[in-house]
């Protein structure tokens, strides 16, 4: 699988740590950065990661700030971005199997490696149901054209 992955300095260490585990089970990974804790602005990786996953270049996109929510907010303004916060692989779960998420973003301040690696297994372990839930995917990218 082909995956982007970025951060920003909150989310740099949890980055790092990430692009092992996902190197090790074997994907394609691009890092677009931020490379060290130096401030930097988080919508600047979610619009690279995005656009990537947006584009068809990435299958999936994972992103890392302190809290996720920043990266989340940011990527989901890129038509085609479904973006979720995830820090329960539950939650992550349901979110490809419910709402075809296709970026993952974590809280790079509230969850460790290990929790950050169980979440991620989850996203990526998970297929999107279709089905009923196809309607309201359909419905959230109607949003993204009915605003323009």
């Amino acid at each position: 699988m082909r995956i982007y992955l970025g951060a920003d300095h909150g989310g740099f260490a949890l980055k790092e740590h990430v692009k092992g585990f996902l190197a090790g089970l074997g994907h394609e990974v691009t890092d677009v950065g931020t490379d060290s804790e130096e401030s930097v602005d988080y919508p600047d990786f979610a619009a690279v990661v995005g656009q990537a996953v947006a584009s068809g270049n990435a299958d999936l996109g994972v992103l890392v700030c302190g809290t996720g929510l920043g990266m989340a907010i940011a990527a989901n303004k890129i038509p085609g971005v479904r973006a979720v916060q995830a820090s329960d692989p539950e939650m992550a779960h349901m979110a490809r199997l419910h709402n075809d998420a296709n970026v993952l973003t974590l809280p790079g301040r509230y969850i460790g490696p290990e929790r950050a690696a169980e979440v991620i297994e989850a996203f990526l372990g998970t297929a999107f149901e279709g089905g009923r839930h196809q309607r309201r995917v359909d419905k959230i990218a109607a949003l993204e054209t009915d605003a323009d």
